[in-house]
């Protein structure tokens, strides 16, 4: 029975408990019952380049099963046991899945995004006591590679690097030309380097050389790539990933289905979302380009790869639905039930001209890294309702609380009163969210429900409404102001295409709020001219912005979320800027850090050697940020 609204939502959760609806005990398992019934029919396509011709390669179930085992195997057979971590430092191909799925099923694996850099990437090895890391050889046109090396340096626990070479995707003058011009790697580490393929062909692939622990272990650690400050490492285990992938195929995504997947494998949303509901109900995933979206030539030819694969579902985020917008359909893309969207909501405007122009229908859900991922979507089948995210999925409480910093919950709000998101479901770990057991403190809302962070409503219809974040909140002399009211109203205007809003420091309110804005292609319309458009369309006057920025490209995730700790460093570096300015100190600020107990910290540096420290704490002294000496 497919999920249609909140009356079969309850159907469904009464047909059976939510541990009787799969029989595997881990991922492995469900593989191995995946493959053992769709065997022969295609599960995972991959191609180097973006146009809808261009090579590509296509493993059936029992070839991806076959390289899964062979990777565990390696794994084991490098020291890694059930409570050792895997990492991976790649881009999407079949690889990386192959690598994930093998990395937790030997012990516990752990994705790690390639667009952060070198000391980021190797805290974050040092932080989930890496023994193993998969990662690119040294390619044209990525620093992978070069990256893993610096990061490897500085993790000495890491022991073995595992390579995967992508030069066998490639063919005639191109596979000759690579590699003349491979780029060359300054090692300064010591662990070993071999080769993935070469080493998954020397072990058996007809079954695992150990005994899986079956009692549902963790076996993935996902950082989290949110907006609002360091990541924190969170623990997954089988059940939540096969939970995961049970809702979707209740979402429709059966053996049927083929779904073109240009996100990033590093991320819950590809991952525990997508590849855990094809391997669950044995359809086909596709991977266009190790960068997705951001893959040469991927926007451009997007709608010639859905009628290449003959695409059922797509997966976007806000960003790229809006990129797609501004290219032609130019395809056959009839194929097409739905696009799914996730990671941030989705304005108005460019859901309905997306459906105008596509004749096809967004689903828009909501999910979280803490969660294991999902916890509600508008259904493919039944009413979709434009701007929410739709009703709860089947095994999932969601409540709308009131709570202290400790998780004692002070009120639970009622209908369509705004809140913070509370969930309960089988991919909720309470108590052992995160690794760091000081990050979990105060995480549960009575004990029980996880504590999003995020604030939202239930309409008396069902469907859930997030109206923006809680740790986003602009505190304005002690008022609060939901940065999505501004957010919003900027969203109105035709010539913006994205707004963030934040507040930045301000010496007599502590902060005020100010606007950041991606324009539309070819808009025209300045910054004065927002501001006005604004304090006409914003309802609240104390959330009128302050100032105003146009961006070429509002700072974003590899899921497309704009990243605000990025324009909350902007903000504290021209206002900090500013004042020392105008009160002729010279000093300025050269970077602003993120500081686990301090949170964003102006670093300065002299311009004039005998400024003293009291002189810049007379002027800086009243904002809330801390600052301090670059050297």
């Amino acid at each position: 029975m497919a999920i249609s609204d909140l009356a079969s939502v309850a159907t469904i959760e009464n047909e059976m408990p939510v541990e009787d609806r799969w029989s595997a005990k881990t991922v492995y398992q469900q593989l191995e019952e995946t493959a053992a019934k769709f065997g022969n029919k295609p599960a995972i396509s991959f191609q180097l380049l973006g146009g809808a011709a261009d090579p590509n390669l296509t493993l059936n179930w029992n070839e991806t099963k076959d390289r899964i085992t062979q990777a565990a195997n390696l794994f084991r057979s490098l020291g890694v046991g059930p409570k050792d971590v895997v990492a991976y430092l790649l881009p999407t191909t079949h690889e990386t899945a192959i690598t994930m799925m093998g990395g937790m099923t030997a012990g516990i694996v752990a994705p790690i995004n390639p667009t952060l850099d070198a000391d980021q990437i190797s805290s974050l090895l040092r932080e989930t006591n890496a023994k193993v890391l998969v990662t690119l050889k040294a390619f044209p046109k990525t620093e992978v590679a070069q990256l893993a090396a610096q990061a490897v340096a500085g993790a000495p626990d890491v022991k073995t690097i595992v390579e995967i070479d992508l030069l066998k995707h490639l063919t005639g003058l191109k596979k000759l030309i690579v590699p003349l011009v491979r780029p060359k790697i300054e090692t300064k580490h010591s662990a070993n380097v071999i080769e993935f393929n070469a080493a998954l062909d020397r072990q058996p692939k007809d079954k695992l050389t150990f005994e899986e622990d079956l009692n549902d272990p963790y076996c993935a650690y996902f950082h989290t790539g949110g907006t609002t400050g360091m990541p924190k490492i969170a623990q997954h285990k089988h059940s939540g990933i096969l939970f995961n992938g049970m809702l979707g195929n209740l979402l429709s995504l059966d053996e049927n289905s083929v779904v073109i997947c240009p996100l990033p494998m590093f991320h819950v949303m590809a991952a525990h979302v997508f590849w855990a509901s094809i391997m669950f109900g044995g359809g086909h995933i596709v991977f266009p380009t190790p960068a997705g979206y951001r893959g040469d030539g991927v926007f451009d030819n997007f709608w010639k790869l859905v009628e290449r694969y003959q695409a059922t579902f797509m997966v976007t985020v806000p960003t790229a639905a809006a990129a797609l917008m501004q290219r032609p359909v130019n395809a056959d893309i009839s194929s097409l039930k739905g696009a799914m969207c996730g990671s941030s909501p989705l304005p108005v405007e460019l859901f309905k001209r997306f459906q105008d122009v596509t004749g096809v229908e967004i689903l828009e859900g909501y999910g979280m890294t803490e969660a294991t991922c999902l916890v509600s979507g508008n259904p493919f089948e039944g009413e979709k309702v434009i701007g929410s995210v739709g009703y709860r999925f089947p095994y999932t409480d969601i409540k709308i609380l009131d709570c202290d910093d400790d998780g004692n919950i002070l009120k639970e709000l009622g209908s369509n009163e705004v809140g913070e998101i509370c969930v309960l479901n089988a991919g909720v770990n309470v108590g052992e969210t995160y690794t760091d057991p000081t990050k979990n403190i105060g995480l549960f809302a009575g004990g029980t429900h996880l504590r999003t962070g995020d604030l939202g409503r239930i309409d008396d219809e069902g469907y859930l409404w997030i109206t923006g974040r809680a740790k986003d909140l602009i505190i304005r002399g002690g008022h609060n102001i939901d940065p999505a009211m501004i957010e919003e109203a900027l969203a109105g205007h035709p010539d913006v295409g994205f707004a963030g809003a934040i507040g930045q420091p301000d010496a007599h309110a502590g902060e005020v709020p100010c606007a950041f804005v991606e324009l539309v292609e070819g808009a025209t319309t300045t910054a004065d001219e927002l501001l006005a458009y604004a304090k006409e369309k914003v309802p609240e006057r104390a959330a009128h912005p302050k100032h105003m920025e146009i961006m070429d490209e509002l700072p974003k995730t590899a899921v497309g979320k704009i990243f605000k700790p990025d324009l909350r460093r902007s903000a504290i570096t021209r206002v900090y800027n500013a004042a020392l300015a105008e009160d002729g100190v010279g000093a300025h600020v050269v970077k602003v850090v993120e500081d686990k107990q301090r949170g964003l910290v102006a670093r300065l540096e002299k311009s004039d050697a005998k400024v003293t420290d009291e002189a810049v704490s007379e002027v800086l002294g009243s904002f809330i940020n801390q600052w301090e000496w670059v050297n």
